[in-house]
């Protein structure tokens, strides 16, 4: 049997919203001299979009435009955002390859042990491509993370909560759902995972600890690391064992039905 192990990336395999994507966003707004500046507040709203192009773009009401003298017509509103996005993931990949985003506890270890357990490993994210290998090998280290399979950006066009960044990972892999396990942070990326029928472990982030997790198999606070950082288990519906981390006998225990 093969199995998969695949990882959201933001909130996941490191904290990269509050410490590299908000900043970031707002570094691309200074720059071009558009007259707005995201707060942590207005942010843990727009994390409920997905992918940069897309949060940017909802900036696009017609008082905006009005008041940024930006162009009406539609296609070249599109070219404006994708500018945009190319300045904000420049800005980001320097954060991340400057260590301002460490990887989140646990990561490392269960990357290593599922490698040498013979799993599958991947990354689907919303994320632009670039800028989820600067996270990967950041949070893994180079060598670790060419082990990846990486799905991000545009690769599919109906992003998270839809299915289908899963599904594609899925068929490339050449997996069964059933023989998945995904990591995710938030709502809209365990929306996503169970609309393909994997198992989903959250591991919930600074933005996303008071959403909705119902259809998780398991949420923790972290992967955790014994015993410098354990996990604290904060919903736990299928009854596994309770080790302080989270580790491969663990989501195998979480795929028996």
């Amino acid at each position: 049997m093969t199995r998969a192990l695949i990882f959201d990336c933001d909130g996941v395999l490191a904290d990269t919203e509050r410490y590299g994507h908000l900043p970031a966003f707002n570094d691309t707004f200074a720059h071009f001299n558009l007259p707005v500046h995201w707060s942590e507040e207005d942010y843990a709203e727009k994390v409920r979009i997905g992918g940069g192009k897309e949060r940017l773009a909802s900036l696009l009401t017609s008082d905006f435009i009005a008041s940024a003298n930006l162009p009406t017509d539609e296609a070249a509103q599109i070219e404006l955002v994708k500018r945009w996005h190319r300045f904000k993931t420049d800005r980001y990949t320097a954060k991340v390859r400057a260590g301002e985003m460490p990887g989140r506890p646990g990561i490392a270890r269960i990357v290593a042990a599922a490698h040498d357990a013979g799993w599958l490993l991947a990354v689907a994210s919303t994320s632009a491509e670039e800028s989820v290998r600067a996270v990967l090998e950041h949070a893994v280290g180079a060598e670790s993370a060419s082990w990846f399979r990486i799905y991000a950006g545009d690769v599919v066009p109906a992003k998270k909560p839809a299915p289908d960044i899963y599904l594609l990972a899925l068929r490339d892999l050449g997996v069964d759902a059933a023989d998945a396990v995904v990591v995710e942070d938030s709502q809209n990326g365990l929306r996503a995972a169970a609309a393909a029928g994997i198992t989903t472990v959250v591991t919930v982030s600074s933005y996303t600890a008071d959403e909705d997790f119902t259809e998780a198999a398991l949420v923790v606070d972290s992967l955790g690391d014994q015993p410098q950082t354990p996990a604290r288990f904060l919903s736990n519906p299928r009854g596994v064992e309770e080790t302080g981390q989270v580790t491969l006998d663990t989501l195998t225990a979480l795929t028996i039905r």
